[in-house]
């Protein structure tokens, strides 16, 4: 019968039910079991806490210890400032030309010899000019050992005399000889060529020559032996106006008188006195004036005024300028006169200091993740000297600093034009800064790491 068998099963597993519950509550409530439980509860959260620690602490080390990214520095050229050109004033004289000598390296190769021309190129009449032609041709054949050698004396006789009253009639520049006056060659020449005497001109040449085609004779060949073949001299004195010249030909013979000691002498004094000629005036009104240290006028009358000058410019470079210049065919001495000022202030004011950079000029900048900055400078104010417009060229030269300081040294900027040049440092102005534990804790992507270092 079956009925009975299940209370039996039932009451079985009761008990087994009641024998667990007893052991569980048994083991809940035995210290030692507790004990164990806790010890083996902090063994794991220190195991934990020990492992967080070391990687925060790996973390935190190499946070503020990696290096970081080197600052970015920028720089740009600074703008190459252009010179103000100079401007030569045109003249309104049928021909002019003017050379330049010590100047090649500003102005350009060349400029020693004919540096700037207007009008004609062709022979135009030279006037009373022709008298240094006379002079040069003359110590050719009677040479002076110096400026101040006095030379044979020459006495005038009454053939010499008659010149004056012959000029005289003419229209020309003379001066006192009478019968029987003696004077150095010297005192002679100055007589020429100070106050112009065309008396004096003609009475040497043929006094040394012996005869005025002699005299001829040898200017021709003069002329030819210097090549000077644009120039025609018929008489010695400049009266007629087939003695001609070209503007060329006459820049060299400005040079080779202001080359002989005794002539460049005496065409630079403004004033002379000498026995038996008198108180003697130069006709070059401009001497001393602008620089000007010579040569020689001529006038043929209205629209025929001309300027053969020498002129020393200081104008700051190392050396001065040796000016040489003719104007031909003026409208007066005056419109001459004034033409060969303006030009020569011209040249001594095209020549200047050009200033290329002031100190503290910001180039350039510095950079970095961490938000320090500065400014990339130039340490020192700089110009330049140069001629008119002559185009600067520019080179910087930059270090990657080793410390980013204010006042660190980081590179050069030069500036160069013709034969000058000038360098002013490039600093920084301001310092970077490191950056702070704190962005560098927060901002480990901007860090390098050892595998970064590494490549």
């Amino acid at each position: 019968m079956t009925a009975p068998d299940q209370p039996v099963d039932e009451l079985s597993d009761f008990a087994d039910l009641m024998a667990h519950e007893h052991e569980f509550s048994g083991d809940r409530m035995n210290p030692a079991v507790r004990r164990r439980r806790r010890r083996r509860g902090l063994l794991i959260t220190a195991v934990c806490l020990g492992v967080l620690l070391a990687v925060t602490g790996g973390y935190v080390g190499w946070a503020l210890t990696a290096p970081t990214a080197a600052p970015v520095v920028t720089t740009r050229a600074p703008q190459v400032p252009v010179g103000d050109a100079a401007a030569i004033p045109t003249h309104t004289a049928a021909a002019s030309a003017i050379s330049i000598a010590g100047a090649d390296a500003y102005l350009g190769e060349g400029a020693g010899g004919t540096w700037s021309a207007t009008g004609t190129g062709e022979p135009l009449p030279i006037a009373s000019i022709t008298k240094l032609i006379t002079a040069l041709v003359i110590l050719d054949a009677a040479p002076l050992t110096s400026a101040d050698d006095p030379g044979p004396t020459i006495t005038f006789d009454e053939a010499d005399h008659d010149l004056y009253d012959e000029y005289y009639v003419r229209g020309a520049t003379i001066a006192p000889m009478p019968t029987g006056t003696s004077m150095s060659l010297h005192d002679a020449l100055a007589v020429m060529l100070i106050p112009s005497a065309s008396n004096y001109a003609e009475a040497l040449s043929s006094r040394i020559f012996g005869s005025q085609d002699a005299f001829l004779g040898a200017t021709r060949d003069w002329l030819a032996s210097h090549g000077l073949t644009g120039t025609t001299i018929t008489e010695p004195t400049g009266i007629s106006p087939r003695n001609t010249s070209t503007p060329a030909d006459l820049l060299a013979i400005a040079k080779l008188s202001a080359a002989h000691p005794a002539i460049a002498k005496i065409v630079s004094t403004s004033s002379i006195s000498i026995p038996g000629a008198g108180p003697l005036y130069n006709t070059n009104g401009l001497l001393g004036t602008a620089g000007i240290t010579g040569l020689k006028t001529g006038n043929l009358g209205e629209g025929a005024h001309n300027l053969l000058y020498t002129a020393t410019l200081d104008v700051g470079a190392a050396d001065p300028l040796a000016v040489t210049g003719v104007v031909l065919g003026g409208s007066s001495r005056e419109s001459v006169n004034a033409t060969v000022i303006a030009a020569l202030d011209s040249i001594r004011s095209g020549f200047h200091q050009v200033p290329v950079a002031t100190q503290g000029q910001e180039i350039g900048s510095i950079s970095t993740p961490w938000g320090s900055a500065a400014e990339i400078v130039i340490g020192e104010s700089a110009s330049i000297f140069t001629w008119s417009d002559t185009p600067i060229e520019l080179t910087m030269d930059m270090e990657t600093p080793t410390e980013y300081l204010d006042g660190a040294v980081v590179g050069s900027v030069t500036w160069t034009a013709g034969p000058n040049t000038v360098t002013a440092p490039v600093t920084i102005e301001g310092s970077i800064d490191p950056p702070s534990e704190w962005w560098r804790l927060t901002h480990p992507s901007e860090l390098d790491s050892p595998m970064d270092a590494g490549g």
